[in-house]
């Protein structure tokens, strides 16, 4: 068995193990990181199958973004994962069986694959290139429309979520950026000439009349 091989066997071990406790942590904050294990094994998987640009891109976009903001929602939500289990058994046949489907599908799509027909000699050309301009010449000239199709759809989604999220609360306050660059000096602060007011001395009171100082003759 040389190295290349030991490897492979490690990373597919290792990504299994992180798989199988995804589904099965009681905490999703700990089967949020085991995904991210999963991400990172599958990465280095792909090193071996010599696919850079499918490794970099599941490190960057998956490991790297999609799910360190979704470790930040699980944790700021603090959602309780023991009301979501009660049912898990009840629906347990259901799940099962698709569960089962799926993986008969999986097993007799890979299986065809396997079965190709031998493969024509390459274009020495096309040899010389990399796996990401290969990658991006199929993308851009065999898959252009698919490509633009999943471009669309995802805008949508994307717009269909903000347009889901977005409440304005009544009472919230909120600052008008436009409001705030055509503001003028005039606007914030204004001078006012005020003559000014003297008050009046307090008057005294009657009780404290001034006596006179002189004896009767």
């Amino acid at each position: 068995m040389d190295t290349k091989t030991a490897l492979f066997y490690v990373f597919s071990a290792i990504l299994l193990f992180a798989a199988f406790r995804v589904i099965t942590a009681r905490s999703s904050v700990h089967a949020a990181l085991y995904l991210v294990l999963a991400f990172f094994n599958a990465a280095c998987v792909w090193m071996l199958l010599k696919a850079e640009f499918l490794a970099i891109s599941l490190v960057l976009v998956y490991v790297g973004a999609v799910m360190v903001l979704f470790l930040f929602v699980v944790m700021m939500l603090d959602i309780n994962v023991d009301r979501l289990r009660e049912g898990f058994w009840k629906l347990f046949p259901v799940a099962g069986t698709i569960a089962a489907i799926i993986a008969v599908e999986m097993i007799w799509v890979i299986k065809r694959g396997f079965n190709l027909p031998v493969a024509a000699q390459p274009d020495p050309a096309l040899a010389k290139l990399s796996n990401t301009k290969l990658l991006g010449i199929e993308i851009y000239t065999q898959y252009l429309y698919p490509l633009q199709i999943a471009a669309v759809l995802l805008l949508v989604a994307i717009v269909a979520a903000i347009a889901l999220t977005l409440r304005r609360r009544k009472d919230s306050k909120y600052v008008d950026p436009g409001a705030q660059v055509k503001v003028k000096k005039a606007d914030r602060l204004r001078v006012v000439k005020m003559a000014p007011e003297v008050a009046p001395a307090p008057a005294a009171p009657a009780g404290d009349a001034p006596q006179a100082t002189g004896g009767q003759a």
